[in-house]
């Protein structure tokens, strides 16, 4: 039986917005601007921290990382996060939760700002109460101190009603180390091994089945 789920966290890239023109045409920026290689699956770099990404894809030290995040920005802060658009059905599942009464927020890896901007122009700001994620200076870049920020911005200390929504292996990671259950999304980036390797207590193929899942239909 699932769970009455009464607050429920998205992530954003993959999750409410296909983003990958956007961080890929940025990361083809940083690697001409830097020199270094363009990794074989830039796919790998969609959903994770960008910091992480270039560490652990690209074979950067610290500094190296931390100067590509820079130069990624520089384009992606101005044109790449409009690189991006609304997946289909997505409207309808958020407006369906929040009228079955389920509080909804945004937890993603993305920098805050940047979210709410993005937010805003997709015309999903509406739908939300917190636009949660990581700080321009560094701080909350790990997925379950984003979900921790955001629970704790909206006062909610229960987290057994709580489900975050994710469609990568850090949404699950991040969703358990915090403490509540994750729905993968299969409409994202992420594959249904990866997902089910990752231990998701749930998974849905569109926004609709998300949407019956969740409410119980």
């Amino acid at each position: 039986m699932i769970k009455p789920y009464r607050t429920v966290l998205f992530d954003l890239d993959g999750t409410l917005t296909d983003s990958r023109e956007g961080v890929i045409n940025c990361l083809r920026h940083a690697s001409d601007v830097m020199g270094f290689d363009m990794p074989e699956d830039t796919d790998r770099f969609l959903g994770p921290p960008l910091q992480w990404s270039f560490r652990n894809l690209c074979g950067m030290d610290e500094e190296q990382s931390a100067e590509a995040v820079r130069v990624f920005r520089e384009r992606y802060s101005t044109i790449g996060l409009f690189e991006n658009r609304v997946y289909d059905g997505i409207p309808e599942l958020l407006g369906r939760l929040r009228d079955n009464g389920i509080s909804l927020h945004v937890a993603t890896c993305k920098v805050d700002t940047y979210a709410e901007r993005i937010m805003e122009r997709f015309g999903l700001m509406q739908y939300f109460d917190i636009i949660g994620g990581a700080g321009i200076d560094g701080t909350r870049i790990e997925k379950h101190e984003v979900i921790d920020y955001v629970l704790s911005r909206a006062g909610i200390t229960d987290r057994s009603s709580v489900l975050m929504l994710g469609d990568r292996l850090n949404d699950i990671a991040g969703a358990h180390r915090a403490g509540i259950d994750c729905l993968g999304a299969l409409w994202g980036y992420g594959s249904r091994e990866e997902l089910e390797s990752g231990g998701a207590e749930l998974i849905a193929d569109t926004p609709q089945q998300a949407a019956d899942i969740i409410t119980g239909r």
